[in-house]
């Protein structure tokens, strides 16, 4: 019978990942079905896509290693399905995570106004920036899982007599030479996602400080769309670092002695991000949100025809 803490950490976990699938669903089929009316894509539609794709792809893998580990600690004990959930949350998370640095620096090319002549260049040839990054992002992800699977994380092991505790066996030398190797292969892509919205966000307050001294009103139009993305850029820094800083503990909890508790916390924490960026995402971009607004539309009509009629 599960505790009251596990059902509380199991209903959190099946709405976060209700939410997040919807999200990030609603942007794959937002712009698949834009693909098939035009025949046609554009950069950020694509990485749009590969990052919703990825998205769900971590919070499904999160959700079931969750869910596994409290309804069927047996199965979660033994080594090969701790190996293939990680696996799989390695290289759905790395995907993420560098297809977020593409999306960030897209955003700093398109957006940021610097002057330097390496930024310019870059600015000139985004395409190709964004092409290269896609092919090191699977590059790294397929690599680094490749590696991961050819050893073991440990075993672990289940003591009915102490309510279920976590023993891992696990060889320090190699473990942790892996969990480096894990940490740092995510390290490129935070760090290079962390610099591009770090300097949009210097850009657009730079900018925004500009407008406003040429404004012709307090409520000049580009300005207050300069605060939205400012708001939008500190929201997904914070939301970015805490999701970061939640992984870094994550792949560290086979050494921590609550790593039970770790795991159920982190998976909570961690899929708050992928969740809630989609969000962010749809509401920043004018096609998603006009679908977005449509949608909202016609579920409004339909609760109103389905409204019983008051009698005078």
């Amino acid at each position: 019978m599960p505790s009251a803490v596990e059902v509380i950490y199991m209903v959190l976990i099946a709405g976060e990942l209700t939410i997040g699938i919807w999200g990030n669903g609603f942007i794959v089929l937002v712009n698949c079905t834009g693909w098939l009316q035009r025949r046609d894509s554009s950069v950020i539609d694509i990485i749009l896509v590969s990052l919703a794709i990825s998205r769900i792809c971590v919070l499904s893998v999160v959700s079931a290693d969750g869910f596994v580990l409290l309804l069927s600690p047996h199965a979660y004990a033994q080594s090969e399905t701790i190996n293939t959930l990680d696996a799989f949350w390695t290289l759905s998370n790395h995907s993420s995570v560098w297809f977020t640095a593409c999306l960030s620096i897209f955003y700093l090319l398109k957006i940021a106004n610097i002057s330097h002549p390496v930024f310019l260049w870059l600015k000139l040839n985004v395409t190709r920036v964004v092409q290269g990054l896609f092919l090191a992002s699977f590059l790294t992800s397929i690599i680094i899982n490749v590696f991961l699977k050819e050893g073991s994380w440990g075993h672990v092991e289940v003591n009915h007599e102490e309510n279920i505790t976590w023993e891992f066996r696990v060889s320090k030398a190699p473990s942790a030479f892996k969990l480096i190797i894990l940490n740092l292969g995510a390290l490129v892509p935070f760090a290079l996602c962390l610099i591009s919205f770090v300097l949009l966000l210097f850009s657009l307050f730079r900018h925004t400080k500009q407008m406003k001294l040429y404004a012709t009103g307090s409520r000049d139009s580009s300005t207050e769309a300069h605060m939205r993305a400012i708001k939008a850029v500190t929201i997904f820094l914070l939301l970015f670092i805490m999701y970061y800083a939640v992984f870094l503990v994550v792949t560290s909890s086979f050494l921590i002695p609550q790593g039970r508790l770790v795991l159920m916390f982190g998976g909570i924490v961690t899929v708050i991000f992928p969740s809630s960026h989609s969000f962010i995402l749809i509401m920043g971009n004018s096609k998603l949100r006009e679908a977005f607004l449509k949608v909202l539309r016609c579920v409004k009509g339909f609760h109103k025809r389905r409204k019983p009629l008051v009698p005078q």
